[in-house]
């Protein structure tokens, strides 16, 4: 039992910051177009994203911590084991986003979840223990598990790239005519389209670490079904808004000013598309990648206004991380996995 719960408590400490990785990591997406377009300071954006971030979680409800601490089923491993993988899961997951944060390539930390915890549990026990979801799609038309997941990570950016280039067309027509004044509205309204996007993002992501900590508990014996306590919330919802006060600020030249230059009326657009996806998104439990979003909302505006000055070129880099990462967090958690077992004797 002593044993379990230590390691009980180092996989929670491991989700925790799985969690700040996730803020850190996205920071850049929720405040690069505020930044770039002069919206706010990057002290003032940082302030404002911090405190709806916090309330994301805590508001947001459980649907994507129900989703994501249900696309694997470990009920009848052993549970020292199951603890585990669930802790090289999240190692692998954790390792990727700082590899990408430290070169400034905007991946997702979503699929580094996904890819992580899948293939620790491939590794340890067989693919059989992950739920897939493709029969009940092909036969049913229902999505859960990896297949409800992916689906949501797939559909986002398509989402984000013509909802932006929708978004920016209807707020191009409605500011005609407009004197250049009204760029001062338009950074003014950001408080607003940046708090919104903020709560979504934090309605949306710290809910995937609630679903591995309340998984842990669960697998653990500490709680007797998958309901995510109170105290859960609240610490992914500080984890995280700590992550994002934390700010990871290589990414934001990327997103800001790589892909298009970024004015208030693309800003403005950019975030309430991102903003109102994401928080439609939690509502029905699907796991989305803010970056994704984003990132190809910035691009729908670039090409809804001038395809030409579009960097498609940095697109298709982003892109190419966007293909990779599920598979290079997976083999990163197998050979956390290996290391474990090599540590603790189990060659």
């Amino acid at each position: 039992m002593d044993t379990l719960f230590w390691l009980a408590v180092a996989t929670v400490v491991i989700v925790l910051f799985f969690d700040y990785t996730n803020g850190f990591h996205d920071a850049a997406n929720i405040v690069a177009t505020i930044i770039a377009s002069r919206a706010m300071t990057p002290a003032q954006a940082v302030m404002v994203v911090g405190v709806f971030e916090f309330l994301g979680p805590l508001l947001g409800g459980t649907a994507v911590a129900n989703t994501i601490g249900k696309f694997v089923d470990l009920s009848s491993v052993d549970a020292h084991l199951a603890v585990l993988i669930l802790f090289c899961g999240l190692l692998g997951a954790i390792v990727w986003n700082l590899a990408t944060w430290w070169f400034g390539i905007p991946s997702s930390s979503s699929h580094a979840l996904v890819g992580g915890l899948a293939g620790a549990v491939v590794a340890a026990v067989g693919s059989e223990y992950v739920i897939w979801g493709w029969s009940p799609l092909m036969q049913d038309g229902k999505l859960i598990g990896v297949m409800k997941v992916l689906v949501s990570l797939f559909l986002s950016p398509l989402l984000g790239f013509w909802v932006g280039f929708l978004v920016f067309r209807i707020g191009r027509k409605l500011m005609a005519g407009a004197r250049p004044t009204a760029n001062s509205t338009l950074r003014k309204l950001q408080f607003l389209s940046a708090a919104t996007l903020a709560f979504s993002h934090g309605a949306n992501d710290a809910q995937k670490s609630m679903g591995m900590l309340t998984l842990v508990l669960l697998l653990g014996g500490f709680i007797p079904k998958f309901e995510v306590p109170f105290w859960v919330v609240l610490a992914c919802a500080t984890a995280i808004t700590l992550g994002i006060l934390s700010g990871g600020w290589r990414i934001v030249r990327t997103l800001g000013f790589a892909i298009y230059r970024v004015r208030p009326l693309h800003a403005l657009s950019s975030q309430l598309t991102s903003g109102l996806l994401i928080l439609s998104a939690s509502v029905v439990g699907a796991p989305v990648s803010t970056t994704h979003v984003v990132a190809t909302s910035i691009m729908g505006i670039g090409y809804s206004e001038r395809p030409r000055a579009v960097r498609w070129k940095k697109a298709v880099d982003i892109a190419k991380t966007w293909v990779i990462t599920i598979p290079a967090s997976a083999l990163t958690a197998i050979v956390c996995y290996a290391l474990a077992r090599i540590i603790l004797g189990q060659h």
